[in-house]
């Protein structure tokens, strides 16, 4: 997810699942854009040892230059394997043609995938290369069992499929139904995505729809406990409750890593706000603890009222004293008044995140996001 998963939230996340994450994936990397594809012009491409196994995913309209691209990466950066997008929804990318506007233009994609196939087999040819697509434009040219066909015929080793059109962008419901069609139908493994936001979610999917694995994004974005939760499940552990207190202590770490990537102070304040905006949704009062009508210490020695039903009220009020931090002392000031006083009586609860939607879904929907485009 390109301006979120970099290497530092990927770190965060590898870190929280205690090294039990499966394939990691970069943010996915433009090729259309440079007369000679440079491996030095790309942030996206940056990657630390203990990310591996990681993949490099690039999207484009243009064979030869994805082509191009493929190859000084796999040459010069070695990694697990490639993979070309066909599934980004943004205007900016699928009104161009790339992402999943190849869906508008399967022999594109085919041509692609070709052509990529072939220079990794002359200068790499043990390097994966694997796909990732929607189930089609819209509602009514859904193509994905064709696209699965291309990509098994041009030696793509593994499928993502997303469970939307592009049409729909992020909008209404993921439909696995079609994920399972691919799935059964496939030769190679397909991996479901879309909606996968809890243990629960993950298991259903991956016992139900016969895919060989689930593929997380947004859920990790409010919730980077996710793969360590799915993984403890997996091994058949007890599942291990997350205090307030536990979730604020990934911040200093983030910041950590920004500032190791090469972030300004500045810069990772900024990512340290959105991952606080997301995170804190998740904050509720802990029932089992006795919540003092009157006060909370808050930030700077403020005093913050928290009802004992007041679970939203109390998960604002934390969210937005981090949010309202000016410089990154203020924001670490900000967190240790939380971790002493208000997160005490919090703790992270994921169910109240299983919506990623900003509204209620309870149906598949299209035609929303990108009408007319």
């Amino acid at each position: 997810m390109d301006g979120v998963t970099d290497a530092p939230f990927r770190r965060l996340c590898r870190v929280l699942s205690g090294n039990r994450m499966g394939l990691l994936v970069s943010e996915f990397v433009p090729t259309d854009g440079d007369a000679v594809f440079r491996l030095d012009g790309h942030k996206q491409l940056k990657f630390f040892p203990e990310e591996r196994p990681f993949g490099i995913q690039i999207f484009g309209r243009f064979p030869d230059k994805m082509a191009e691209a493929a190859r000084k990466i796999a040459l010069e950066l070695h990694p697990e394997f490639i993979e070309v997008n066909a599934g980004c929804p943004a205007p900016k990318v699928a009104g161009k043609g790339s992402g999943s506007g190849l869906l508008r233009d399967l022999p594109r994609l085919q041509e692609i995938l070709h052509e990529v196939r072939a220079m990794l087999d002359r200068s790499c040819p043990e390097m994966p290369l694997t796909l990732k697509c929607r189930i089609g434009w819209d509602s009514e040219s859904i193509n994905v069992m064709e696209t699965l066909k291309i990509a098994e015929g041009e030696g793509v080793e593994l499928l993502t499929v997303h469970g939307r059109t592009r049409l729909q962008g992020y909008n209404g419901l993921a439909d696995w139904d079609w994920i399972g069609k691919v799935a059964a139908a496939a030769k190679i493994p397909v991996i479901g995505n879309g909606d996968v936001n809890s243990v629960e979610t993950a298991f259903d999917r991956i016992e139900n729809y016969g895919v060989s694995g689930v593929s997380i994004g947004r859920g990790a974005m409010h919730n980077p406990w996710l793969f360590g939760q799915i993984a403890d499940a997996w091994e058949g552990l007890a599942p291990k409750e997350i205090s307030a207190v536990d979730a604020l202590d990934v911040f200093p770490l983030y910041y950590k890593f920004k500032l190791e990537d090469g972030s300004t102070e500045m810069g990772a304040l900024g990512r340290l706000k959105q991952l606080a905006a997301r995170l804190c949704k998740g904050f509720c009062l802990d029932e089992r603890k006795a919540v003092p009508q009157e006060c909370h210490p808050g930030a700077e020695g403020d005093r913050i009222h928290v009802l004992n039903d007041g679970n939203d009220d109390a998960a604002m009020q934390v969210r937005q004293t981090l949010l309202t931090a000016q410089e990154p002392a203020e924001f670490f000031d900000r967190l240790h008044a939380l971790r002493e006083g208000l997160a005490r009586d919090m703790r992270y609860d994921p169910s109240r995140l299983v919506n990623l939607n900003g509204s209620k879904e309870t149906e598949i929907k299209t035609g929303d996001q990108f009408a007319g485009r």
